[in-house]
């Protein structure tokens, strides 16, 4: 979009619901909320605040001449708002307006961050471009004081909130929090907006806004009788270890060791592993069904129940579940909230009459059905996702979307043929590999297990070590074994190694040629420049490694530990590069796919890694929305040809 005029803009709220554990959507929706401050600047004027906090302050015509102007300039759409996680102003605003501002208006300084492969959050990025103005220290803190409510004590009088006549000199201090935090996100903004994301990834990330205000329904009634059945279930298995032990908290792990090392058994630790281990060897009767009961225990199977019942709105729709561009580099959606990106599988027969006796609350039933209430309660987490009345999930997923893509970017022959005919990749590996008949390598058989863990661990430049992840050591596989898989998988695909190879060394010629495109198979090139390399991908999407350079021949380039968060120098090689680019692609595929549904109506709840998950009237076809995911698409010509969708139909979500 074209904007007149850009306005810069970020608030300090009050809620009384905690936004980490509830999310944006319950967190704004909290009758308590207010906004306290906006901090705002036209352009390049200075950063200006209007303190709505209350009557401590003498309003006056001035001020709400000054709050109209900014009010009437969030509903301009020829105004462009900026912010650094934009979609929290925007619904805070939204909320405060009842008035809805449609994305497109917005531009948000953590996805141009995110995108220029820089950290997330404002004061990271502010610190990783270097930038005079940084976020000030003091803001947690201050966030803590008066944005959320306070315990009451006796040294407060009582209250259970911070007002700003509490402390005058702190809530000065948080309005110069503010403005340095407008400061900090322009300074982005300026320093970011020469790289800013393709037009077809702004339509990406407005679908993204759509999809997670839409949430999906949760069935209350399924995830309020699973709580209370763990609850139930608890407490009788506590109740029996308290009579076979004799001990008042028999799930202590101290009280629990010394009973067993009074058993004769003495153990050091009591972790899942420890315990899978005694059981294994342990004969006594009594000490057995403690440790399984201990096992069961030990089980978090409603933790994902209780983080839906946070974040369902009054509708009991869940929303704010997927973040646009959560991982980096590559930008795939994150899971948030209840991580749906790891809900736990469900191999349970005839699902729906367990879901009705857990509905029921029936206890009983399901101790005589299943040998772990725990682990029946964790596969039907799934299924506390449901369509609303009237309605189905379509369900549809890619088929080994990353190998068909590696196979398609390598231009590997055999692989194609495979995904264009049978599709069985496993098989056909290990056939490849070891030169015997396909015919010869059955589902279920040793050929077959280790043609998947070949396919899992090796496509990235992985050795043993990648097949050991996988566990290739649980197959029975030597040291030596493994090393033969890596060379017989890495001898039968060498469009593959070499793709490895190309990368690299197109990656070193542009940093050694800062300006200069260096064109890979594929078409996609790498291209360096000031602020570090690019890979430009088919979909003109652009995976950015900030700060690369050539060091002792090899690839470095500037990124965010995902362990400790710190920003720090990292190495990149050309398995990895290859690793980057394929599920860039792969994800590429997955965006365009969804923009072509929303466009024929589709309404798109979430999606699951390469899975899109639409509610649709009952009646629809998963076959029609797998048809439309596996379209042609303009810049990947003849892959269709290659990549299929599968799926089902389903009132409540479930993995096939």
């Amino acid at each position: 979009m074209t904007f007149k005029r850009t306005l810069f803009l970020d608030i300090e709220t009050y809620s009384e619901t905690d936004i980490k554990e509830a999310g944006l959507y319950k967190y704004a929706a909290d009758p308590a909320f207010e906004i306290l401050l906006i901090q705002y600047a036209f352009g390049d004027d200075p950063v200006r605040v209007i303190d709505l906090a209350g009557e401590w302050t003498s309003w006056t015509l001035e001020d709400q001449a000054e709050l109209d102007t900014v009010l009437l300039a969030i509903r301009d759409p020829e105004t462009e708002k900026v912010a650094h996680n934009a979609a929290f102003e925007r619904t805070c605003f939204g909320r405060y307006m009842e008035r809805y501002t449609p994305a497109e208006e917005w531009t948000d300084t953590m996805i141009l961050a995110s995108y220029n492969g820089l950290p997330a959050s404002l004061e990271a990025a502010g610190a990783a471009l270097n930038l005079e103005q940084q976020k000030m220290t003091e803001g947690k803190a201050l966030i803590n004081y008066f944005c959320k409510p306070c315990k009451p004590t006796k040294a407060n009088g009582g209250r259970t909130r911070n007002l700003p006549e509490h402390a005058p000199e702190k809530w000065e201090t948080f309005k110069a929090y503010g403005r340095r935090d407008v400061e900090v996100e322009r300074d982005i903004y300026h320093a970011l907006k020469r790289t800013p994301i393709t037009g077809t990834e702004e339509r990406i990330r407005s679908l993204d806004a759509r999809i997670v205000e839409r949430g999906v329904l949760m069935d209350r009634e399924l995830v309020e009788a699973a709580i209370d059945i763990d609850e139930r279930s608890r407490e009788k298995a506590m109740t029996r270890m308290q009579q076979l032990t004799g001990l008042a908290n028999p799930n202590s792990p101290a009280q629990l060791k010394t009973w067993l090392a009074g058993a004769g058994i003495p153990v050091d630790s009591l972790n899942k592993q420890a315990l899978e281990d005694l059981l294994g060897t342990v004969k006594d009767k009594t000490v057995r069904e403690v440790l399984e009961l201990r096992k069961q225990l030990g089980k978090t199977s409603t933790t994902k129940y209780a983080a839906m019942i946070k974040t369902a709105g009054a509708d009991d729709r869940v929303r704010g579940l997927l973040q646009y561009y959560g991982a980096a580099r590559t930008g795939r959606w994150a899971g948030r909230l209840v991580q749906i990106q790891n809900l736990p599988q469900n191999h349970l027969d005839d699902i729906d009459a367990v879901r009705d006796i857990v509905k029921a609350r029936d206890l009983e039933s399901l101790e005589m059905l299943f040998e772990s209430i725990p682990d029946t309660l964790s596969q039907l987490i799934r299924t506390a996702f449901i369509a609303k009345p009237g309605h189905t999930f379509l369900v549809a997923d890619y088929h080994a979307i990353e190998a068909v893509c590696i196979a398609y970017l390598a231009n590997e022959p055999w692989r194609l043929e495979v995904f264009g005919t049978h599709g069985k990749i496993y098989e056909a590996s290990y056939s490849q590999a070891f030169g015997v008949p396909f015919e010869s390598v059955k589902k279920g058989s040793p050929e077959r297990q280790k043609g998947k863990i070949m396919e899992l661990a090796l496509g990235y430049g992985g050795g043993p070590s990648a097949l050991l992840a996988f566990g290739a050591d649980k197959l029975g596989l030597t040291e030596e074994q493994m090393t033969e898989l890596v060379q017989k998988w890495r001898a039968a695909s060498p469009r593959i190694t070499s793709l490895w190879r190309e990368c690299e060394t197109a990656a070193k010629n542009a940093l050694h040629a800062p300006g200069i495109p260096q064109r890979i198979r594929c078409g996609a090139y790498y291209l360096a420049g000031k602020t570090g390399l690019r890979l430009i991908l088919p979909s003109r999407r652009a995976i950015t490694y900030w700060g690369a350079r050539l060091e002792d021949d090899a690839v470095t380039f500037m990124a965010q530990n995902q362990t400790t968060r710190k920003w720090e120098k990292t190495q990149t090689w050309g398995g990895r590069m290859v690793e980057n680019l394929v599920q860039a692609y792969a994800r590429d595929i997955l965006a365009e796919a969804m923009l072509r549904l929303d466009a024929r109506g589709y309404d798109i709840v979430f999606t699951v890694h390469d899975e899109i998950i639409t509610e649709a009237p009952i009646g629809s076809l998963w076959e029609d929305q797998a048809a439309v995911m596996a379209e042609p698409v303009s810049w990947a010509p003849g892959l269709d040809r290659y990549l299929h969708a599968d799926g089902y139909e389903t009132p409540f979500y479930k993995k096939d």
